[in-house]
Protein backbone atom coordinates (compact mmCIF):
# COMPACT_ATOMS: atom_id res chain seq x y z
CA UNK A 1 0.00 0.00 0.00
CA UNK A 2 1.27 3.36 -0.78
CA UNK A 3 2.40 5.95 2.12
CA UNK A 4 -0.10 7.96 3.88
CA UNK A 5 2.26 11.15 2.75
CA UNK A 6 4.44 10.60 -0.29
CA UNK A 7 7.19 13.18 0.17
CA UNK A 8 4.57 15.41 0.94
CA UNK A 9 3.21 16.28 -2.52
CA UNK A 10 0.54 13.80 -2.04
CA UNK A 11 -1.48 13.16 0.82
CA UNK A 12 -4.70 10.21 0.70
CA UNK A 13 -8.20 10.93 1.52
CA UNK A 14 -7.92 8.29 4.41
CA UNK A 15 -4.94 10.60 5.64
CA UNK A 16 -6.91 14.06 5.35
CA UNK A 17 -9.84 12.96 6.71
CA UNK A 18 -8.55 11.61 9.70
CA UNK A 19 -6.45 14.92 10.38
CA UNK A 20 -10.26 16.55 9.60
CA UNK A 21 -11.67 14.25 12.12
CA UNK A 22 -8.85 14.68 14.64
CA UNK A 23 -9.56 18.87 14.55
CA UNK A 24 -5.88 19.60 13.16
CA UNK A 25 -6.96 22.38 10.76
CA UNK A 26 -6.45 25.39 11.28
CA UNK A 27 -3.09 27.75 11.07
CA UNK A 28 -0.62 24.52 10.69
CA UNK A 29 -2.98 22.46 8.64
CA UNK A 30 -5.32 24.41 5.70
CA UNK A 31 -7.44 23.08 3.04
CA UNK A 32 -7.62 24.71 -0.30
CA UNK A 33 -10.37 23.92 -3.41
CA UNK A 34 -8.77 25.02 -6.64
CA UNK A 35 -11.57 24.10 -8.55
CA UNK A 36 -12.11 25.99 -12.02
CA UNK A 37 -14.31 24.94 -15.03
CA UNK A 38 -15.24 26.76 -18.21
CA UNK A 39 -18.17 28.67 -16.98
CA UNK A 40 -20.68 27.78 -19.58
CA UNK A 41 -20.16 24.02 -18.07
CA UNK A 42 -19.90 24.10 -14.18
CA UNK A 43 -19.70 26.96 -11.35
CA UNK A 44 -16.46 26.15 -9.26
CA UNK A 45 -17.17 29.00 -6.58
CA UNK A 46 -21.06 27.67 -6.51
CA UNK A 47 -20.41 24.34 -5.94
CA UNK A 48 -18.10 24.65 -3.28
CA UNK A 49 -20.54 26.93 -1.62
CA UNK A 50 -22.83 23.25 -2.00
CA UNK A 51 -20.28 21.29 -0.32
CA UNK A 52 -16.90 21.07 0.24
CA UNK A 53 -14.31 19.33 2.61
CA UNK A 54 -14.67 20.39 5.84
CA UNK A 55 -12.91 23.48 6.46
CA UNK A 56 -11.46 23.98 3.09
CA UNK A 57 -11.63 27.53 1.34
CA UNK A 58 -12.03 28.52 -2.02
CA UNK A 59 -8.88 29.02 -3.57
CA UNK A 60 -10.24 31.29 -6.70
CA UNK A 61 -7.61 30.60 -9.82
CA UNK A 62 -9.50 33.53 -11.48
CA UNK A 63 -8.13 35.85 -8.50
CA UNK A 64 -5.17 34.67 -8.03
CA UNK A 65 -3.16 35.51 -11.59
CA UNK A 66 -1.98 38.49 -13.38
CA UNK A 67 -4.82 40.16 -14.30
CA UNK A 68 -3.03 42.35 -16.43
CA UNK A 69 -1.36 39.80 -18.88
CA UNK A 70 -3.68 38.53 -21.91
CA UNK A 71 -2.84 35.18 -21.17
CA UNK A 72 -5.11 32.89 -19.35
CA UNK A 73 -4.26 32.38 -15.11
CA UNK A 74 -0.57 33.86 -16.01
CA UNK A 75 1.45 33.90 -12.30
CA UNK A 76 0.10 36.68 -10.10
CA UNK A 77 3.31 39.16 -8.58
CA UNK A 78 4.77 37.99 -5.55
CA UNK A 79 3.18 40.49 -2.99
CA UNK A 80 -1.02 39.73 -4.89
CA UNK A 81 -0.06 35.84 -3.96
CA UNK A 82 1.25 36.78 -0.67
CA UNK A 83 -1.82 38.64 0.04
CA UNK A 84 -3.95 36.56 -1.48
CA UNK A 85 -2.86 33.05 0.40
CA UNK A 86 -2.53 35.25 3.73
CA UNK A 87 -6.41 36.01 3.59
CA UNK A 88 -7.37 32.66 3.32
CA UNK A 89 -5.20 31.69 6.61
CA UNK A 90 -2.21 30.42 5.07
CA UNK A 91 1.42 31.27 6.61
CA UNK A 92 4.92 30.29 5.88
CA UNK A 93 4.55 27.19 8.42
CA UNK A 94 1.25 26.07 7.34
CA UNK A 95 0.98 22.70 4.99
CA UNK A 96 -1.53 23.34 2.51
CA UNK A 97 -3.63 20.50 0.98
CA UNK A 98 -5.33 21.25 -2.24
CA UNK A 99 -8.02 19.33 -4.23
CA UNK A 100 -10.38 19.61 -6.97
CA UNK A 101 -13.69 18.55 -7.75
CA UNK A 102 -12.92 17.87 -11.79
CA UNK A 103 -14.76 14.97 -13.14
CA UNK A 104 -10.95 13.04 -13.86
CA UNK A 105 -10.01 13.39 -10.22
CA UNK A 106 -7.47 15.73 -10.67
CA UNK A 107 -7.31 18.81 -13.18
CA UNK A 108 -6.44 22.19 -11.65
CA UNK A 109 -4.87 21.21 -7.82
CA UNK A 110 -1.70 20.33 -9.44
CA UNK A 111 -1.46 24.17 -10.92
CA UNK A 112 -1.88 25.91 -7.11
CA UNK A 113 0.56 22.90 -6.06
CA UNK A 114 3.42 24.55 -7.89
CA UNK A 115 1.77 27.96 -7.38
CA UNK A 116 3.18 27.96 -3.55
CA UNK A 117 6.05 26.27 -5.00
CA UNK A 118 7.38 28.55 -7.21
CA UNK A 119 6.53 31.47 -4.55
CA UNK A 120 8.90 29.47 -2.07
CA UNK A 121 5.93 27.64 0.10
CA UNK A 122 7.46 23.92 0.60
CA UNK A 123 4.62 22.22 2.80
CA UNK A 124 2.09 21.23 -0.06
CA UNK A 125 0.44 18.66 -1.25
CA UNK A 126 -2.43 17.63 -3.52
CA UNK A 127 -5.31 15.42 -2.32
CA UNK A 128 -4.56 12.14 -4.50
CA UNK A 129 -7.76 11.12 -6.31
CA UNK A 130 -9.47 14.71 -5.84
CA UNK A 131 -12.95 15.69 -3.99
CA UNK A 132 -14.54 13.14 -6.66
CA UNK A 133 -12.62 10.21 -4.70
CA UNK A 134 -12.88 11.71 -1.05
CA UNK A 135 -16.93 11.18 -1.93
CA UNK A 136 -16.79 8.13 -3.58
CA UNK A 137 -14.85 6.98 -0.51
CA UNK A 138 -17.96 8.10 2.30
CA UNK A 139 -15.61 11.04 3.60
CA UNK A 140 -17.61 14.28 5.02
CA UNK A 141 -18.40 16.89 3.19
CA UNK A 142 -20.28 20.22 4.00
CA UNK A 143 -21.50 23.46 3.15
CA UNK A 144 -20.72 25.41 5.84
CA UNK A 145 -18.03 28.71 5.18
CA UNK A 146 -15.06 28.27 6.64
CA UNK A 147 -13.29 31.61 7.87
CA UNK A 148 -10.04 31.19 8.63
CA UNK A 149 -8.07 33.63 10.80
CA UNK A 150 -5.96 35.95 8.19
CA UNK A 151 -2.51 35.22 8.14
CA UNK A 152 1.03 36.37 7.10
CA UNK A 153 2.83 35.13 3.88
CA UNK A 154 5.70 36.12 2.59
CA UNK A 155 6.50 34.83 -0.65
CA UNK A 156 9.58 34.94 -2.63
CA UNK A 157 9.70 33.99 -6.46
CA UNK A 158 11.72 30.72 -7.33
CA UNK A 159 12.34 31.87 -10.94
CA UNK A 160 13.90 28.05 -11.69
CA UNK A 161 10.60 27.03 -11.76
CA UNK A 162 9.48 29.08 -14.36
CA UNK A 163 10.26 29.44 -18.00
CA UNK A 164 9.46 32.53 -19.70
CA UNK A 165 8.52 33.17 -23.67
CA UNK A 166 12.37 34.61 -24.08
CA UNK A 167 14.16 31.42 -22.63
CA UNK A 168 11.83 29.02 -24.46
CA UNK A 169 12.39 30.37 -27.52
CA UNK A 170 16.22 30.86 -26.62
CA UNK A 171 15.87 26.80 -25.90
CA UNK A 172 14.55 26.01 -29.51
CA UNK A 173 18.47 26.56 -30.58
CA UNK A 174 20.45 25.54 -27.86
CA UNK A 175 18.04 22.44 -26.55
CA UNK A 176 19.96 23.06 -22.90
CA UNK A 177 16.88 21.80 -21.19
CA UNK A 178 13.89 19.08 -22.42
CA UNK A 179 10.64 20.21 -23.12
CA UNK A 180 7.31 18.10 -22.40
CA UNK A 181 4.24 18.73 -23.43
CA UNK A 182 0.82 17.68 -21.47
CA UNK A 183 -1.80 18.29 -24.13
CA UNK A 184 -3.91 15.77 -25.90
CA UNK A 185 -2.08 14.32 -29.11
CA UNK A 186 -4.10 15.98 -31.70
CA UNK A 187 -3.70 19.25 -30.07
CA UNK A 188 -0.39 18.90 -29.77
CA UNK A 189 -0.06 17.61 -33.60
CA UNK A 190 -2.05 20.58 -34.58
CA UNK A 191 -4.87 18.09 -36.20
CA UNK A 192 -7.10 19.46 -34.15
CA UNK A 193 -8.39 22.43 -32.47
CA UNK A 194 -7.15 24.19 -29.11
CA UNK A 195 -10.55 25.62 -27.43
CA UNK A 196 -10.77 27.49 -30.88
CA UNK A 197 -6.83 28.17 -31.14
CA UNK A 198 -4.68 26.54 -33.86
CA UNK A 199 -2.72 24.25 -32.39
CA UNK A 200 1.26 22.46 -32.93
CA UNK A 201 3.85 22.43 -30.85
CA UNK A 202 7.15 23.96 -30.24
CA UNK A 203 9.87 22.64 -32.28
CA UNK A 204 11.53 19.76 -29.92
CA UNK A 205 8.95 18.86 -27.59
CA UNK A 206 8.12 15.55 -26.24
CA UNK A 207 4.00 14.83 -25.90
CA UNK A 208 3.08 13.27 -23.21
CA UNK A 209 -1.01 13.78 -22.52
CA UNK A 210 -1.05 14.47 -18.42
CA UNK A 211 -3.86 11.98 -18.00
CA UNK A 212 -0.99 9.39 -18.58
CA UNK A 213 -0.36 9.44 -15.04
CA UNK A 214 -4.20 9.45 -13.81
CA UNK A 215 -5.61 6.07 -13.03
CA UNK A 216 -8.87 4.91 -14.45
CA UNK A 217 -10.33 6.07 -10.93
CA UNK A 218 -8.38 9.49 -10.82
CA UNK A 219 -5.22 8.82 -8.45
CA UNK A 220 -2.15 9.37 -9.75
CA UNK A 221 -0.62 5.99 -11.31
CA UNK A 222 2.85 4.57 -9.06
CA UNK A 223 6.39 5.91 -9.07
CA UNK A 224 7.39 2.70 -10.89
CA UNK A 225 4.94 3.54 -13.27
CA UNK A 226 5.53 7.15 -13.78
CA UNK A 227 8.83 6.27 -14.59
CA UNK A 228 7.69 3.98 -17.15
CA UNK A 229 5.99 6.49 -18.90
CA UNK A 230 8.81 8.90 -18.59
CA UNK A 231 11.50 6.55 -20.11
CA UNK A 232 9.45 5.58 -22.77
CA UNK A 233 9.09 8.78 -23.94
CA UNK A 234 13.05 9.01 -24.00
CA UNK A 235 12.41 11.99 -21.12
CA UNK A 236 15.71 12.06 -18.68
CA UNK A 237 14.83 12.86 -15.41
CA UNK A 238 18.95 13.70 -14.20
CA UNK A 239 18.50 16.06 -16.85
CA UNK A 240 16.71 19.95 -17.25
CA UNK A 241 13.17 19.43 -18.26
CA UNK A 242 10.41 22.20 -18.50
CA UNK A 243 6.63 21.43 -18.91
CA UNK A 244 4.29 23.08 -21.07
CA UNK A 245 0.71 23.20 -22.58
CA UNK A 246 -2.26 25.29 -23.25
CA UNK A 247 -2.39 27.62 -20.37
CA UNK A 248 0.22 26.83 -17.93
CA UNK A 249 -2.00 24.46 -16.16
CA UNK A 250 -2.03 20.54 -16.90
CA UNK A 251 1.98 21.44 -17.32
CA UNK A 252 1.73 21.11 -13.51
CA UNK A 253 0.81 17.43 -13.56
CA UNK A 254 4.12 16.65 -15.63
CA UNK A 255 5.83 18.39 -12.16
CA UNK A 256 3.95 16.75 -9.84
CA UNK A 257 4.87 13.50 -11.32
CA UNK A 258 8.57 14.16 -11.73
CA UNK A 259 8.47 15.43 -8.36
CA UNK A 260 6.93 12.10 -7.31
CA UNK A 261 10.10 10.27 -8.81
CA UNK A 262 12.51 13.04 -7.33
CA UNK A 263 12.39 15.57 -9.59
CA UNK A 264 11.59 18.56 -7.93
CA UNK A 265 12.93 21.27 -10.18
CA UNK A 266 11.14 21.00 -13.50
CA UNK A 267 9.91 24.38 -14.94
CA UNK A 268 6.68 25.52 -16.20
CA UNK A 269 6.63 27.43 -19.21
CA UNK A 270 3.83 29.76 -18.02
CA UNK A 271 2.71 31.32 -21.28
CA UNK A 272 2.40 28.18 -23.16
CA UNK A 273 0.89 27.45 -26.15
CA UNK A 274 -1.73 30.34 -25.85
CA UNK A 275 1.43 32.47 -25.90
CA UNK A 276 3.68 30.65 -28.43
CA UNK A 277 0.73 30.81 -30.42
CA UNK A 278 0.53 34.64 -30.74
CA UNK A 279 4.20 35.23 -30.06
CA UNK A 280 6.60 32.90 -31.87
CA UNK A 281 7.61 32.96 -35.56
CA UNK A 282 5.71 30.57 -37.67
CA UNK A 283 9.08 28.31 -38.10
CA UNK A 284 8.62 28.01 -34.59
CA UNK A 285 5.29 26.33 -34.62
CA UNK A 286 4.71 22.54 -35.67
CA UNK A 287 1.74 21.50 -36.69
CA UNK A 288 1.15 19.16 -39.34
CA UNK A 289 -2.45 20.53 -40.22
CA UNK A 290 0.04 23.39 -42.23
CA UNK A 291 2.11 20.18 -43.89
CA UNK A 292 -1.39 18.19 -44.64
CA UNK A 293 -2.72 21.83 -46.43
CA UNK A 294 0.72 22.35 -48.48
Amino acid sequence: MAPQVLGRALVTAKWLSEAVRAGRLGPSLRILDASWYPPQERNARQEFKERHIPGASFFDIEECRDKSSPYDFMLPSESHFADYVGSLGVSNDTHVVVYDGDELGTFYAPRAWWMFRVFGHKEVSVLNGGFKNWVKEGHPVTAEASQPTPAVFKAKLNTALVKTFEEMMQNVGSLRFQVVDSRPEGRFRGTELDQGLESGHIPGAVNIPFRSFLTETGHEKSIEEIQEIFRENKVDLSKPLAATCRKGVTACHIALAAYLCGKRDVAIYDGSWSEWFHRAPPRYKVSEMKRSKA
